[in-house]
């Protein structure tokens, strides 16, 4: 297994190719905010492309949703937000900077052995252990207390009590107050599942490590109603399939690994919780969440809405009863961020003149590539440039392929770029193309160049869209 890159290199990278921004940035930046540039964009265009249709577009028992951000506030009261969602948050009395105390002590103890600790245990134990504050170096807390990570607004031009709402801090409130109105329009039959990808909003009292935590996210989540009694068996099935998704984009199994909850850090919803981890830079982080939310949701929504949400059995109208849940919860952001960690190599690499140099290449899954395929004319001169744009305008109108045209530097230089940003094959006009050097190559062929094996491969341009679809 290759040696994992620093977050150092990731963020570079990123900013250098215009994968990622800093939010804001001719301002002086705002903290925990970032901007996805060009490739950043394709990168997760293609994330999502791949998650939807590896689990909605292939699979009979899943429909799709997007609900709206803003929603009525009774519906945090009723899944239980307003009361429950919170961290424990401790100050620093010394540089009055704030802190998440359970993660401050997850170092010492351990993600499981903070999760048990009480909110009055916090302060004692980061005192007990010398736990230094990040920022200043010295251990001298405040008494932990809870804080609701929840974004308040206002809508409408009066800003008081009655005009408050959130920003939603997830999206399966979404799938659940939309169940009912899904079953009367396209009548599905248990077991099924509802999934939406959207922003969500959380109020993190230490959020950073780049991409990994930030009080603006996006969640790709799913809500998979079952009959009561069958949960076991349909949690399984999406541990397995969750993990061979990952498996099959790319990232190594010696780098995951599967987490049970203990009972003291469950969520107030759920029953049993499993986290599929990856091994960050800075140590083992969660990934992917998978949780048994039983019949939690559609209980309190049905009580606190007034509505009958229960489903009718097809072969049995008597039958009503609440579903159960599974939920698979998926984060765009750290999954981004973990394909690039996972496909970031560092090697040496051939030189036109013979010798060796580096280079960095980002070995993603063709499927997430930002782009499919590069357009290289062998230089700048006009009769190369103007064959390299023929070529490329007909990949464009004969295939669906996501295609860069790049002729600024040198074509070793190009390469290199396109080996940065991850673009399987790049393909070379040169003079053996336009019929004036049989030694680079016949009339109107090209060169396809492999971005990993770095082997080239001669084709006719009559042949070259089949050659790519393969």
């Amino acid at each position: 297994m290759p040696v994992a890159p620093s977050l150092d290199h990731i963020v570079s990278l990123c900013k250098r190719r215009g994968f990622v921004f800093p939010g804001s940035e001719i301002y002086g930046g705002l903290a925990n905010t970032w901007d996805y540039g060009p490739l950043g964009v394709e990168l997760r265009n293609r994330v999502r492309e791949e998650w939807w249709k590896t689990f909605v577009r292939k699979r009979p028992d899943m429909v799709g949703l997007e609900s709206a951000i803003f929603m009525n506030p009774k519906v945090w009261e009723a899944s239980g937000h307003t009361k429950s969602f919170a961290d424990p948050l401790v100050d620093c009395r010394s540089c009055k900077q704030r802190f998440r105390g359970d993660k401050l002590l997850e170092d010492r103890l351990g993600i499981e052995g903070a999760a048990v600790l009480k909110l009055e245990q916090i302060q004692k134990m980061l005192t007990a252990e010398k736990i230094p504050c990040p920022n200043c170096g010295k251990s001298n807390w405040t008494d932990a207390r809870s804080f609701n990570l929840m974004v308040k607004a206002y809508q409408g031009v009066v800003e008081d009590e009655a005009s408050l709402v959130y920003l939603r801090p997830e999206t399966a409130q979404g799938i659940f107050v939309n169940f009912k109105n899904i079953l009367d329009t396209v009548h599905p039959r248990l077991p099924f599942g509802v999934a939406q990808i959207g922003k969500a909003f959380r109020n993190e009292i230490t959020p950073g490590s780049f991409i990994f935590r930030t009080r603006e996210f996006e969640q790709m989540e799913i809500e998979y109603f079952v009959e009561p009694g069958t949960e076991r068996e349909h949690f399984e099935a999406w541990k397995e399939a969750v993990w061979e998704w990952y498996r099959s984009v790319g990232i190594s199994k010696e780098r995951l690994r599967i987490r049970e909850h203990a009972k003291e850090e469950l969520s107030h919803y759920s029953s049993r919780t499993i986290d599929i981890e990856y091994q960050f830079p800075w140590g083992w982080g969660e990934l992917f969440g998978l949780a048994n939310r039983g019949t939690f949701d559609l209980r309190q929504h049905q009580t606190f809405s007034g509505q009958d949400l229960r489903y009718t059995d097809p072969a049995d109208p008597t039958k009503k009863f609440l579903p159960a849940v599974i939920e698979p919860s998926f984060g765009v952001d750290r999954s981004v961020l973990v394909f690039l960690l996972e496909a970031y190599t560092e090697e040496e690499a051939p030189t036109a003149a013979g010798g060796m140099e580096p280079r960095v290449v980002l070995k993603l899954d063709p499927r997430l590539a930002p782009y499919d395929s590069a357009i290289l004319p062998l230089s700048k001169k006009e009769p190369l440039v103007a064959k390299a744009q023929e070529v490329y305008r007909m990949l464009l109108q004969e295939t669906d392929l996501r295609l860069d045209f790049d002729v600024t530097g040198s074509i070793g230089k190009r390469y290199r770029r396109q080996d940065e940003i991850g673009t399987p094959r790049a393909i070379t006009i040169d003079f053996g193309t336009l019929g004036e050097d049989d030694a680079q190559g016949k009339r109107d062929t090209l060169t396809i160049r492999d971005r990993d094996t770095l082997t080239q491969e001669r084709v006719a341009i009559g042949e070259l869209s089949r050659r790519l679809a393969l």
